[in-house]
């Protein structure tokens, strides 16, 4: 059988096409710092609604995904109709951990039994989950809640995970990437990120295909506690060039979202308004125009790179 040889320049076209960085493969050079800011919670409240689309118009806030099961999810799937150009994903839910906003499967019950407590909510913790559901019982409710989003008449844009449920067990995250490849969609993936936060490989789950970014950043408690300014201000500062995810929550400090997250210190109305005050402030701004940051869309992502 005859070897076949490539000619010299095809096999160096080759080499350098796998080689570009992500932020080549989008049209930019290779030393641009692209960066998503990204609200999550969409759908869990009318204040997380109201601040985040604020933040989207008004504010440096260029990216947003939403909760299916929730209740406020008519409201944003609305939006979504009149605001088509909105890069709205899904962030898909498999936890309820607040203690009165309560929701549960979009699926049947009987179907994804393994997901929700003797109340038929969803879990208030990932552990719980994690004892107690299987990946196809998994597989089901994503189903379900990406095609209540696709019926509602959402244009979605990518998939991500609501408290990170579906990124600490490799089985799930199987799950997750099989549907962004079958609805050819992007899926928010970090080889770097998902090693440091959930000891995860992704070289034995993804290809050369699967886009994965090169840094995921969100605030923890202790960040809350130093200062969220201080926080975001010093992740723009120390931005590297590549495609980076800074992921928050909007909200208003407000009776509603008070009432929802009652004894959440973490990720409560005090620390969502704060990430209001920040993306919406002349300061965020500022600072990405000093650093050349280009802000970019899971929408363009899609576009380019996915379908």
């Amino acid at each position: 059988m005859k070897k076949i040889l490539l000619p010299i320049f095809l096999l160096s076209l080759i080499t350098a096409t796998a080689q570009k960085t992500l932020q080549e493969r989008l049209g930019y050079s290779k030393d641009t710092k692209l960066l998503i800011l990204h609200a999550d919670d969409l759908g869990m409240s009318h204040s997380e609604n109201a601040a985040t689309i604020y933040a989207m118009e008004h504010g440096s806030v260029n990216s947003a995904s939403i909760m299916v099961p929730t209740p406020w999810f008519s409201e944003i799937a609305a939006y979504s109709h009149t605001h088509p150009n909105a890069d709205l994903g899904l962030h898909l839910t498999l936890t309820s951990e607040w203690n009165y906003l309560k929701w549960g499967p979009v699926a049947s019950k009987s179907d994804v039994l393994g997901l929700v407590n003797k109340n038929s909510f969803f879990f208030s913790s990932v552990d719980s989950v994690y004892r107690s559901a299987t990946p196809a019982e998994v597989e089901k409710e994503l189903r379900a809640q990406i095609e209540k989003a696709k019926l509602f008449g959402i244009n979605v844009t990518h998939l991500d995970s609501h408290m990170g449920t579906l990124f600490g067990r490799s089985d799930y995250l199987k799950v997750l990437i099989k549907l962004g490849r079958e609805y050819k969609l992007p899926v928010l993936l970090s080889k770097p990120g998902f090693k440091l936060a959930f000891n995860v490989d992704l070289d034995s789950m993804t290809n050369d295909k699967d886009v994965t970014l090169d840094m995921i950043y969100t605030a923890s408690p202790q960040d809350y506690k130093n200062g969220m300014e201080n926080y975001y201000t010093g992740v723009l500062k120390s931005l590297q060039p590549g495609v980076s995810e800074l992921i928050f929550h909007v909200g208003y400090n407000d009776s509603e979202m008070q009432a929802a997250t009652i004894d959440h210190i973490n990720w409560g109305a005090e620390w969502r308004q704060a990430d209001f005050n920040f993306f919406t402030s002349e300061k965020c701004k500022a600072i990405l125009a000093e650093q050349n940051i280009h802000l970019i869309t899971w929408r363009e992502i899609r576009d380019k790179l996915v379908r």
